[in-house]
């Protein structure tokens, strides 16, 4: 049956294959793999049917070890079940893995293969994940392309069923996962075809069934547990043949030509890579360039790497060969080689290339590009027996140089390059731009999309190929016929132009005259484009989308504009299909929404603007856009200049491996972020200081702490910046008042404008163009020079809403989304206990915003002190922040001990002194913290020898504030269970639970927070069961302090919660409402504070506090904080898309499930309501 072209990605094509065999899939979600997950839901709650004719059923699970276990125990019952996976969350499968092929049970795991956090985190792509379970029984199936996943996938569902040996099918994360190609797709009936129907009845009737029963999983003795085991070595010898079987059939359908191992290359080949994944499809590109001159160079493609068949890889080695070398894409520290390379070895041990030299390569990790040019650079190698590529290592010098760069792309390929802002809508547009293309046109086409690790507000650059012929160039484009710039900061940030081939297009979105253009764009650029014919268009895409109602969303504008200069389709014809792809993708948000977008594109098409390359360009100078940033603390200068800056120039790829020297084992230095100055914002807040009560509430809600109070004497206050606004400060004669905004820092939010309560009726704090408010940056600068006057923190103190806003926030600048919810919690946290914390974080949206690599927001204060942050995994992350107070219990308990023994024999009255405040204060990690460097000071000018060995540990002296940050996806879900042991621990550690309600940083998958109705990534058709209740299960313990907050609803209860919990001896919990990105909030994040405050009013949300120290006074220790809702609690979830979108697409189901979270709401609010009056 012919197939269909459609344009889609790995991910897609994966769980097109899998649908059709699965009965039950079993999920959760983790990066890149969880759009396989997302698809199958959405496609079961649509009705769609597998080839057994029924939906398939969605689970979500705790974890990825659940996911296992239900995977494990429905095999066992008899339904062909399934689970997407990665990294992580493969290696949590393991000990299932073992069992499920030790039981001989068919099943497939997709995996999109990608590293394994070791030194540091990487969400990329590489295969240390499918190594690490390469010994669990699970025969492993590669598959190098978008297409090969189609095809292949089929096979390994095919070959299971009948060997009954389990697969894992795996392709590169993100490479092949998240690429878009234009491929063909299986019709379910070819796969119904192929399928063993009489192998399915006979796994049926092996299931567990009481009308049959056996016994599984039992415990065997040393007399017989070692030929039990050896039993299954005929399954595993037939799947070779079985595999081949199914390809053949694949072949005979669809007219490929799949093996076990598929050569590519010269017949009479020399030099012969071996590989698996999608290096594959670059090297057959640099093959076919490099026969054309004549050159004898060839790859074999590994497609079953368990069961490794040796016969059937020396059939394919060319007779020919004089040299093999093997790419593995992992690194195995200590071992004689990577996995790959030594079963090649062992394969060709006593056959006759026993003898031919083979060279083992490291390439790829992290999903680092890998190029034609460092393919050559393989073949042209005969030095290095063990080499790596794409780096450059100038340490253990293992690295290959690179000599040739040729564009072995086909000259019919187009290549486009578009440079966006996360979140400004680039990437969305661009997917569609190459469907249209795909689905409208002949062209064979390709998406790949690059990206920073910020969150929304990074940069991403997307590739795009088109044209007649296969596209094999997994690679990301060097040499471009089309370049766009879609946020004008980038032209003097990154070299973009020079992308471009000879008489190539560059598109500039800029509201710019001819005079600007010519200050803006560098002199190297310029001269660029003057000697290589580039033509340069402009747009002002911001100016448009503010006249239509878009703000900052920018993707329809640009993408009719690239339409119109491409000119790949006819102008007309390319308008229908971006409206119709828009009236798709915003349907879901409201009519108004689908018009401004079809405003939008027809903007685009009418508003580009062609500028004439002035000849004068030609002989421009180039212009250094370096910047080396200088500063009293030298590591981290050192780190901004060495390591921070080229990585944010998009020059990381050029830094050797001795860079890394002094960071091999995974640390920065805090409080690099600052140094950053993006300038991403459309929009910045502007002060009016007539207008201005000195409330605060600006820098208490702002999520990049890019807005603060600064307070200065005379003397200060004369040495400001000129043309520094300021007025006098109320009840502090004598001293200046100011708001400093760090413009080139800000997000352009608008949360600091939004809760402006100004003076009657007009705000102190309104939204103006960045440009013009660029010399208030010169304020922000000073301020943090001077600090705050000690009058001013005396008055004021620390623990209340305003005084707290004079501390110097130790977390600016992160990498959050414009309007976070999240981040102003751990900005809080921060100004409050910063100067003594320990913080453990889950993995997650607070550990990308908080420690991604290359800046560090966290910081430190004028003393050096600031948050020791670190992440160790998702599900542990409890445990490892209680490993912390444990080490710091351990190591101080021998501190107090000393000091307790020196109070007694001191002699000198102020050491003793020193001693006795110490440890009167020891059980307050703020008082402690004076008293300990007090101690300290005493001590150092102290001869006595029991102070020189307290010395030797005194940065232990201190009790440090324990703390546990991470969102709902960890503390109700993955790391419930460690979280729960460690507040029943009594111990005392301080948790953060940011609570977005859904997996934030995978996409937006249902937790267990997530309410009735939501709709969500795994909940498409609406959660239809209520939230988990965290608080109430942590109350029940009785001696854990529990509050739940939402900052925008009640300013001080917020305050108040994290100093209760702070100071409480004991386990404490914070739960924080966090209005988040994928809500949907009608009015954007700006609105975030105002969102959490309209969620209380609406008894959506409750505050309460419950402190187990006033239940010793006899006093009720359950303190309701929220008043009667007062608004309309449905109005409430028409304002967000998660749950509005179901109201339009499923009236019914939305109206019966809203009922209910409605009753629920005001349920549990009697409940606190009977709770607080006992």
């Amino acid at each position: 049956m012919a197939r269909q072209m459609k344009t889609m990605d790995g991910n897609t094509a994966a769980a097109h294959v899998s649908y059709a065999f699965t009965d039950v899939a079993a999920i959760y979600p983790i990066t890149p793999s969880s759009v396989m997950a997302e698809h199958t839901d959405e496609w079961a709650t649509k009705g769609k049917k597998n080839i057994f004719g029924h939906e398939v059923q969605v689970t979500e699970m705790q974890s990825e070890a659940g996911a296992a276990g239900t995977v494990h125990g429905s095999l066992a019952a008899g339904a062909l079940t399934t689970t997407y996976t990665a990294s992580q969350g493969l290696l949590l499968m393991i000990p299932n893995m073992y069992k499920i092929a030790g039981e001989l049970l068919p099943c497939v795991i997709d995996v999109s293969a990608r590293a394994v956090a070791s030194h540091a985190l990487s969400i990329f792509g590489d295969h240390s994940d499918i190594y690490a379970c390469r010994q669990t029984g699970f025969a492993f199936l590669c598959s190098s392309s978008v297409q090969e996943v189609m095809d292949l996938g089929a096979v390994a569902h095919l070959a299971t069923i009948k060997g009954r040996v389990p697969f894992v099918h795996f392709f590169d994360g993100f490479r092949t996962s998240h690429e878009l190609q234009k491929i063909e797709e299986w019709d379910y009936k070819d796969l119904e075809d192929m399928l063993d129907m009489d192998a399915v009845d006979a796994f049926r009737r092996r299931s567990l069934n009481p009308e049959h029963p056996v016994l599984r999983g039992s415990a065997q003795n040393p007399d017989v547990f070692f030929q039990a085991r050896e039993a299954c070595n005929t399954y595993y010898d037939a799947i070779p043949g079985i595999v081949e079987d199914y390809m053949n059939q694949v072949n005979a359908k669809i007219g490929t030509d799949y093996k076990l191992f598929n050569y590519y290359g010269a017949e009479d080949a020399e030099k012969v890579i071996i590989a698996m994944g999608s290096v594959c499809e670059t090297i057959d590109e640099t093959i076919d360039y490099l026969m054309a001159a004549g050159e004898k160079v060839g790859v074999i493609k590994v497609r079953l790497y368990r069961p490794f068949s040796a016969k059937h890889l020396i059939d394919v080695i060319p007779d020919t060969v004089k040299q093999i070398s093997v790419l593995d894409r992992t690194k195995e520290p200590g071992s004689l080689g990577e996995p790959l390379y030594l079963d090649v070895v062992t394969a060709l041990k006593d056959t006759k290339f026993e003898k031919v030299p083979v060279y083992s390569g490291r390439y790829g990790l992290g999903s680092k590009d890998t190029t034609p040019a460092q393919i050559i650079a393989v073949y042209r190698n005969t030095e290095k027996k063990k080499f790596t590529i794409g780096i450059n290592d100038d340490v253990t010098y293992l690295s290959l140089d690179l000599k040739e760069d040729p564009n072995t792309t086909p000259e019919s390929t187009i290549s486009c390059k578009f440079w966006g802002l996360g979140a400004d809508g680039t990437v969305g547009a661009n997917k569609n731009s190459i469907k249209i293309i795909g689905d409208h046109t002949d062209m064979y086409a390709q998406a790949y999309f690059d990206y920073d690790s910020k969150k929304s507000g990074g940069v991403t650059i997307s590739h795009l190929r088109f044209g007649k012929d296969p596209i094999q160039a997994t690679y990301l484009i060097k040499k471009a016929n089309f370049v766009a710039c879609h946020n004008p900061s980038y032209i003097r940030k990154y070299n973009m132009v020079q992308d471009l081939k000879d008489g190539g297009t560059f598109l500039l979105n800029c509201g710019w005259s001819m005079e600007e253009l010519e200050t803006h764009i560098p002199g190297q650029a310029k001269r660029y484009m003057a000697e290589h014919n580039i033509k340069l268009y402009t747009i002002d895409g911001i100016s448009i989308g503010k006249e239509i109602g878009l703000g900052g969303r920018i993707n329809t504008i640009l993408q009719a504009a690239f339409f119109k200069l491409a000119n790949i389709i006819p102008i007309d014809e390319a308008v229908k299909y971006m409206k119709d792809a828009a009236t798709a993708t915003y349907g879901r948000k409201g009519e108004a929404i689908v018009k401004m977008n079809h405003e939008a594109i027809e903007r685009g098409v009418a508003d580009v603007v062609e500028v004439k390359v002035p000849a004068s360009w030609a002989n421009a100078k180039d212009e250094d856009l370096t910047v080396k940033v200088t500063g009293n603390r030298q590591d981290l200068v050192d780190y901004v200049n060495n390591i921070q800056n080229p990585i944010n120039a998009q020059e990381g790829n050029s830094l050797p491996v001795s860079a890394f020297l002094d960071y091999a084992d995974g640390k920065m230095i805090q409080g690099s972020a600052k140094y950053e100055k993006r300038g991403v914002a459309v929009d910045v807040p502007s002060w009016n200081p007539d207008n201005c009560i000195q409330c605060n509430f600006c820098s208490y809600v702002c999520p990049h702490a890019v807005i603060r109070p600064v307070v200065m004497d005379e003397e200060q206050a004369a040495k400001a910046p000129e043309g520094s606004l300021m007025l006098d400060m109320t009840g502090m004669p004598g001293y200046k008042f100011a708001i400093s905004v760090s413009v080139l820092d800000c997000t352009g939010c608008g949360s600091c404008a939004n809760v402006c309560p100004g003076k009657k009726g007009e705000k102190a704090l309104v939204m103006k163009n960045l440009e013009s408010q660029l010399d208030s940056q010169k304020l922000a600068d000073y301020a943090t020079t001077i600090g705050t006057p000690e009058a001013v923190s005396n008055k004021f103190k620390e623990t209340t809403v305003k005084g707290s806003q004079f501390k110097k926030p130790l977390l600016e600048f992160s990498g959050a989304c414009a309007g976070c919810g999240e981040t102003p919690y751990a900005k809080l946290a921060t100004q409050l206990f910063g100067d003594r914390m320990l913080i453990s974080n889950a993995t997650g949206c607070s550990s990308i915003w908080g420690g991604s690599s290359p800046s560090t927001p966290y910081t430190v204060g004028a003393d050096g002190r600031g948050p020791a942050w670190a992440n160790s995994l998702f599900e542990d992350n409890a445990e490892y922040g209680y490993g912390m107070h444990l080490a710091n219990e351990a190591l101080r308990g021998r501190l107090i001990s000393s000091v307790e023994a020196l109070a007694k024999v001191a002699k000198k009255e102020d050491v003793k002194a020193a001693c006795e405040k110490y440890l009167e204060t020891k059980e307050n990690s703020g008082a402690n913290a004076l008293a300990s460097r007090e101690l300290v000071s005493a001590l150092e000018n102290c001869d006595c020898a029991e102070g020189k060995e307290i010395l030797k540990e005194k940065d232990y002296l201190a009790k440090k504030s324990q703390w546990i940050f991470g969102g709902d996806g960890w503390a109700y879900d993955i790391g419930f269970g460690g979280l729960d042991h460690v507040i029943a621990s009594g111990r005392d550690v301080n948790i953060l639970v940011f609570d977005t309600e859904v997996y934030s940083n995978t996409g937006g998958q249902s937790s267990k927070s997530t309410p009735t109705g939501a709709i969500a990534q795994f909940a498409a058709g609406g959660k239809e069961v209520k939230k988990k209740d965290l608080a109430a299960i942590a109350m029940s313990y009785g001696y854990v302090y529990v509050a739940q907050i939402a900052q925008g609803a009640n300013y001080n209860q917020c305050v108040k919660a994290f100093v209760e919990a702070e100071n409480y001896p004991g386990p404490s919990i914070i739960i924080a409402y966090a209005p988040c990105i994928n809500h949907g909030i009608k009015g954007g994040m700006r609105g975030a504070q105002t969102e959490e405050k309209r969620a209380v009013e609406a008894g959506y949300w409750h505050l309460f506090r419950f402190d187990p120290r006033l239940a010793e006074e006899g006093k009720n220790p359950f303190q309701l904080d929220s008043k009667e809702p007062t608004a309309d609690y449905k109005e409430f979830l028409h304002n967000e898309v998660r749950y509005s979108s179901l109201a339009r697409s499923n009236p019914e189901k939305a109206a019966e499930l809203f009922a209910k979270a409605e009753k629920d709401a005001k349920e549990k609010y009697q409940k606190l309501v009977e709770l607080a009056s006992k």
